[in-house]
C-alpha cells in the first residue's frame, strides 16, 4: 500500500469520483483534521460487468496490485465475494443477505480464521427511506458490523458532491484490507 502501516490505522476516508465508464474509489488516512491524508489504495470499478471484480492498487498508476475482492457467481442478489492479495491468499469474504436486505441492507463478513461477522444499515427509518424515495442520495448511509455483540468496524456516508465515507474499525485484529474491500462494496455494489 503506501508508507504508511495499514493494519495499525483504526480509521480511513474514502472518496469517490463517479465518471461515465468507471466508479473511482481513493482510500486515505485521515489527517487530524479529518481531511484526507496519505493515500493507501485506489479503485476503480468497470461498469456493466457480468462477473464483479474489483482491484485495489497503490495509486492512480495501478501498477502495484494490494488486493482484490470478486463475486464468486453472475449476477446475484445474494452474491458472495471472495477478497484476496496478490498471491491469491484468501483475507476472507463477505456475502449480501439478500431477505434480510429488502428493507434494510444486511451484510455478512467472514475475516478468514476468525469468527463471522454482520452488518446492517444503522436506521431502519432511513434505510427505507433511501428504497422508496425519488431522492435516495439525501438521505446518509451508516452501517454498524458486529462480531458476537461487540463492535467491529462502522461505515458512515457523509453528505457532500460525491461519496465521501468514514470507515472506523474498532477490532484491532481485523485485516484493514477486507474492512477496506467490504466499505468500497457498500457504495460499489449495493443499488441506492
Amino acid at each position: 500500500m503506501s508508507q504508511v502501516n495499514v493494519q495499525q490505522q483504526p480509521r480511513f476516508v474514502i472518496k469517490q469520483k463517479i465518471t461515465p465508464m468507471a466508479n473511482r474509489y481513493v482510500v486515505s488516512v485521515p489527517l487530524p483534521d479529518g481531511k484526507p491524508g496519505p493515500t493507501v489504495a485506489y479503485v476503480e470499478q468497470a461498469r456493466f460487468k457480468f462477473k464483479e471484480e474489483v482491484t485495489f492498487y497503490t495509486d492512480e498508476s495501478k501498477r502495484y496490485e494490494v488486493f482484490r475482492f470478486k463475486a464468486r457467481s453472475v449476477i446475484d442478489f445474494g452474491a458472495t465475494y471472495d477478497v484476496f492479495t496478490p498471491q491469491n491468499e484468501a483475507l476472507g469474504l463477505f456475502r449480501k443477505d439478500a431477505k434480510a436486505s429488502l428493507f434494510r441492507s444486511t451484510w455478512h463478513l467472514e475475516p478468514a480464521g476468525q469468527p463471522p461477522a454482520k452488518g446492517q444499515e444503522r436506521s431502519g427509518v432511513l434505510a427505507v427511506l433511501r428504497r422508496f424515495s425519488d431522492f435516495a442520495a439525501m438521505f446518509p448511509f451508516h452501517f454498524d458490523f458486529e462480531r458476537q455483540g461487540q463492535p467491529l468496524m462502522r461505515i458512515d456516508r457523509k453528505v457532500a458532491l460525491r461519496d465521501t465515507y468514514l470507515l472506523e474499525i474498532a477490532d484491532p485484529y481485523l485485516d484493514r484490507r477486507l474492512a477496506i474491500a467490504m466499505a468500497v462494496a457498500l457504495d460499489a455494489l449495493q443499488a441506492r
